[in-house]
């Protein structure tokens, strides 16, 4: 029954809205208005959304086609990745970005209703899955996912997030269909439910977990890259919209490039960008996307994170979501290659950056780097109440935490941050006189 009743509630979200909108192409050919679905508040999107809308890349590429033809761009901000497809399937958007998980909803509904779209670039990506977290109350006294067994958890069903939550429970021996009771709730809605205690864990993909965190109103009780596979989001396009305005949706992914660019050599200024459009703290936005922040961004179609989105379709189709899902149909990165030309190979190889420990001290325009995490806790020591935001990167993930938030463990004369208690249990268990410690005394001790 409660599978029953998550798969209803993902449908009711992927049904048509009505009074929302107009037609995606409007005008008497002269003008072509583009419509783009985009969420502004999942930051690891925000090259083919906020950041890309606030720099006006987009429409400098569009003004550049001198086709004879007066282009206009309607930005519609979403919350998730459903609403964009039931405007996408209702030919309403014609280029959306959303998660992994969504990204399959997207094609399967697409191809349910012979309206089929495509997934043409990449925005942000995790390869290990950091993306996602599973967070508490502060004063929650669960310490790992074993606890959850009976309680309450919020996450948005068909998310990316809700796929962690999905395989971190099975991994734990819970089965996610009859072991926990599952809320399906927008990330917002979750976020008020867990503060308010109606709900004893939230599921969420970025920025939200973050947020949370970085507020006090949250702790991470799961590290989503402890599954150890890729997460991302991409760039879905309607098939019928690339084929009758390739030259539209190549001006959109030589855009993007621009604006992966500008965070790539720019981080704390996009940063501050994404932030003022957002009214997310820029400290919660670095988090995720800085120099060495949980996402990496880049548009080209990575063979690992196709691979990825295979495996993803069995676990939609186990809470039947969807059914088969023909994945080589859905990826099409024709488009993105012909928008970067020489520039594409180059972007395909590329990887993420080194994990580091950074500080954002105050009033400054730049963070600062450091070798190891000591050193990180050594500075902020020596310069407390002058630091926006401390950043360092788990010992065993790699994903990056603020290091106020992180659970420390003292290894002899090492500091070792990690983001979750059962990660930090694991490497104690492992070493022997390793122990876990505050972050107060692992202050103390680095300085």
């Amino acid at each position: 029954m409660k599978r029953t009743a998550v798969a209803l509630a993902a449908a009711t979200l992927l049904l048509p809205l009505s009074g929302c909108g107009g037609s995606a192409e409007a005008g008497d050919g002269s003008t072509v208005t583009v419509t783009v679905g985009y969420q502004s508040k999942t930051i690891n999107t925000v090259t083919a959304g906020t950041l890309l809308r606030s720099l006006g890349y987009f429409e400098k590429q569009l003004n550049a086609l001198h086709d004879g033809r007066t282009y206009k761009v309607d930005w519609q901000d979403y919350a998730t990745g459903a609403p964009i497809t039931a405007q996408m399937t209702a030919g309403k958007i014609d280029i959306g970005s959303m998660g992994d998980f969504p990204l399959l909803i997207n094609a399967a509904r697409g191809q349910q209703l012979g309206k089929p779209t495509r997934l043409v670039s990449v925005t942000g990506y995790n390869l290990k899955g950091g993306l996602n977290t599973v967070v508490v109350a502060p004063d929650s006294r669960l310490t790992s996912l074993r606890g959850l067994k009976g309680r309450k958890v919020s996450t948005s069903v068909g998310s990316a997030a809700d796929g962690t939550l999905v395989r971190a429970l099975q991994r734990a021996g819970i089965d996610p269909n009859t072991g926990i009771e599952k809320l399906n709730q927008q990330p917002a809605v979750g976020a008020s439910a867990l503060s308010a205690g109606s709900v004893d864990a939230l599921s969420q993909f970025v920025a939200w977990p973050g947020l949370l965190a970085y507020q006090g109103k949250a702790k991470a009780l799961y590290d989503g890259a402890q599954l150890n596979l890729p997460t991302f989001h991409g760039v879905t396009a309607r098939a019928d919209f690339a084929q009758r305005r390739p030259a539209v949706l190549e001006a959109f992914l030589k855009a993007q490039a621009e604006a992966t660019d500008y965070l790539d050599a720019r981080p704390v200024e996009a940063a501050e960008k994404v932030a003022g459009a957002t009214g997310l703290p820029a400290e919660v936005v670095y988090l995720y996307n800085g120099a060495h922040g949980v996402s990496t961004f880049d548009p080209a179609v990575k063979p690992r994170l196709v691979a990825a989105l295979r495996q993803d379709v069995s676990v939609l189709k186990a809470a039947k979501l969807t059914g088969d899902i023909d994945v080589d149909s859905f990826v099409d990165d024709r488009y993105v290659k012909k928008a970067l030309g020489a520039g594409y190979a180059g972007r395909l190889a590329a990887g993420p950056p080194a994990a580091a420990s950074e500080v954002w001290p105050e009033g400054v325009a730049r963070t600062r780097s450091f070798a190891s995490p000591a050193r990180l806790l050594a500075y902020v020591a020596r310069h407390r109440g002058r630091i926006r935001a401390a950043y360092v990167p788990d010992a065993t993930t790699g994903t990056l935490w603020f290091a106020d938030r992180a659970v420390w463990v003292a290894d002899g004369e090492r500091l070792l941050p990690f983001v979750a208690p059962a990660t930090a249990r694991a490497y104690t268990a492992a070493h022997i006189g390793a122990r876990v410690i505050t972050y107060t005394d692992a202050l103390g001790r680095a300085s």
